[in-house]
């Protein structure tokens, strides 16, 4: 299903001052086609997530509209599924009835429930887990769990609210793979908001930057690399250079929280090369230099010419 956002504007009662309204969104549209996956980016207060619980039903537009296939979004429905960032599973289920409870809920015969389940475990590589409660599981399985139950009524849009944003570093890579070899074999027209711009790029077909000037998009950029993306090739890190460069006037030097935070650590690791590892540029703590732009691209390039002398050896 293709998604289209046409000149949306939303605004929200301000907490000070009941009579006076803050204005969140104003006249933003851009164009989702179907199978697409495209992530939203952006400084902390941006209307992201605003601009994503607009396009699921859960609120309406000031004014402007939402089309899904041409048809209007004036509510939830199943063609849409939304993935939480705090899970949002139910914990006096196991994970076998918290991934049918939505297939429970549109009445779909219970024989076709345990077969989609069937399916859906296996992709996730859980076949074992389909009756452990959600306390029994890690922070990475409860969220490949919300992730499947997303997928369990074959919805033809999936919605992803920082879908990995609870889970540790380590984990966060690792899901990485997980998910885009899941979303792969499920091929929905995908929307993600994330703060995280590394994933932004392993997983998009394109990264929409919006900034605070009202969800204004400063860039739609189109990522033009084959599956699975390989974090270590020359063009990966141009997307991440030209990114970075975007991020900068976006964030303006304003940092208002633990999200800016987080760009701006960004910004700075391109721009410097610091938190080189194995290769590719990764936002975390691990091992850094002072290698100026430059030289991480020839180091990068260096590896990948040993990478592939291994291969042929």
């Amino acid at each position: 299903m293709s998604i289209s956002v046409q000149g949306i504007t939303k605004s929200f009662a301000d907490k000070g001052q009941k009579k006076e309204r803050k204005l969140v969104l104003k006249d933003v549209s851009f164009e989702v086609k179907d199978g697409e996956f495209v992530s939203l980016v952006g400084p902390s207060g941006c209307g992201k997530t605003t601009t994503l619980t607009i396009i699921a039903g859960f609120q309406k537009a000031d004014s402007g509209q939402v089309l899904v296939d041409g048809a209007p979004v004036s509510k939830p429905g199943p063609d849409r599924a939304f993935v939480f960032q705090n899970y949002a599973l139910l914990p006096w289920l196991k994970v076998g009835d918290n991934i049918m409870y939505p297939m429970k809920k549109q009445g779909i015969p219970k024989a076709e429930r345990e077969k989609r389940l069937k399916e859906l475990l296996s992709i996730a590589q859980m076949e074992d887990n389909a009756n452990s409660y959600i306390y029994e599981l890690s922070g990475g399985m409860k969220q490949r769990v919300a992730i499947l139950r997303g997928l369990a009524c074959d919805p033809k849009i999936l919605l992803m609210d920082e879908p990995l944003g609870a889970v540790d570093f380590q984990m966060r890579k690792l899901l990485q793979i997980q998910m885009e070899a899941m979303l792969q074999q499920r091929k929905v027209t995908t929307m993600m908001v994330t703060h995280d711009v590394d994933e932004a790029i392993y997983f998009s077909d394109r990264v929409i930057v919006m900034s605070r000037d009202h969800g204004r998009i400063m860039a739609d950029v189109q990522i033009d690399l084959p599956r699975p993306r390989d974090r270590t090739g020359l063009r990966y890190h141009e997307y991440m250079d030209q990114l970075t460069e975007i991020l900068k006037q976006a964030l303006n030097g304003e940092v208002f929280n633990e999200e800016d935070k987080d760009l701006m650590q960004f910004i700075e690791n391109v721009e410097t090369g610091a938190d080189l590892h194995e290769g590719r540029t990764i936002l975390g703590t691990d091992k850094s230099t002072s290698a100026p732009k430059k030289e991480r691209r020839n180091i990068l390039r260096r590896n990948r010419q040993c990478h592939d002398m291994n291969d042929k050896l």
